[in-house]
């Protein structure tokens, strides 16, 4: 039997949850979920399966060092165990198989390393044909899974790349070292490096969040955005499917932040205002309805403050929602 030889450090480990019985009709995502291997998620021999039922394989990113870089308040290392927690539970409704491959751990002061080697086991996975899911760790998740994505052999064949991130920060910081907040920009020097231009669009910004110095880098960048105060449901569906429509592949980013601090408050920043919970959700809906999710994450989970593990449960239904 072929096993895994991705980049990880930690082997996953038997998922937990309730137990109503052995059948179907009783499954919970803690009986569905096994661990990853090359051979379980190989594409049948009649092509490649469509990015609504193709098998999807959850990795964690252990890392709050970015967040820490960006001073914030530590905690996100512990997030990938929490989400797992809560996914757990849940009654399992999926047309796909769900693969867990385990956690790359940023050990120390070494992100760079924990990012590079995160998007090594991001390429190889998309390439063997899954649909990847990150679970962070602070937003310097957010250029690990980069990494893997630009790696991959979609974007090396010239698929259009659209990052759709859902955040109340741009996250553009420029920095002497990378952090939770310089991502986006790092993505965008890297892709001008590589002749490409990056296709970058964030729904939830908070106008009272960020410097006039970062606004301007993202019209420079020619970043699309939608304010917190301005997303309305009806707003954000015509902003999204416009995004989706100018791409060929789409990687969502989903830092928790962009919630409001009642709804999400495990978080490194927590939101006074925010975006609702039904508008997120319906984003994924039309995300996972599009077709085009080729990699998804979720950012900056901080079990340490989470009130009675409300935010691991809210990323928990956004995973579920995006793979369902």
């Amino acid at each position: 039997m072929e096993t895994s030889t991705l980049p990880v450090d930690v082997r996953p480990v038997p998922w937990t949850g309730r137990f109503d019985g052995d059948g179907a009709e009783h499954r919970r995502w803690w009986q569905a979920v096994s661990p990853y291997a090359p051979h379980l998620t190989a594409p049948a021999a009649d092509g490649e399966p469509s990015s609504r039922t193709r098998p999807a394989v959850v990795v964690g990113f252990c890392s709050d060092e970015g967040v820490r870089r960006n001073k914030g308040r530590p905690g996100a290392a512990a997030a990938p165990a929490a989400i797992r927690g809560a996914l757990g539970p849940l009654a399992y409704h999926l047309d796909r198989s769900v693969f867990d491959a385990g956690d790359v751990v940023v050990e120390g002061s070494a992100l760079e390393d924990g990012q590079q080697r995160a998007g090594t086991a991001v390429s190889e996975l998309l390439d063997a044909g899954n649909l990847t899911v990150v679970l962070g760790g602070g937003h310097e998740t957010a250029f690990a899974s980069y990494l893997g994505v630009a790696g991959s052999s979609a974007v090396a064949s010239g698929k259009r790349l659209g990052v759709l991130n859902l955040d109340a920060h741009f996250d553009l910081r420029d920095a002497a070292v990378p952090s939770s907040g310089t991502p986006f920009l790092q993505m965008a020097r890297a892709e001008a490096a590589a002749g490409r231009e990056l296709h970058y669009a964030v729904v939830g910004i908070s106008e009272a969040n960020n410097t006039r110095t970062l606004f301007d880098t993202a019209h420079r960048l020619g970043v699309k955005y939608l304010l917190d105060e301005d997303c309305s449901a009806e707003a954000v569906e015509r902003f999204v499917a416009s995004f989706l429509a100018d791409i060929d592949v789409l990687y969502l980013t989903i830092d928790l932040d962009v919630l409001p601090a009642a709804t999400a408050p495990g978080v490194s920043a927590p939101a006074a205002y925010g975006v609702s919970l039904p508008v997120i959700n319906a984003i994924c809906r039309q995300v996972a309805a599009s077709g085009k999710l080729l990699h998804l994450d979720v950012a900056e989970l901080n079990p340490e403050f989470d009130v009675d593990s409300r935010t691991a449960k809210v990323a928990a239904r956004l995973v579920n929602t995006l793979l369902g």
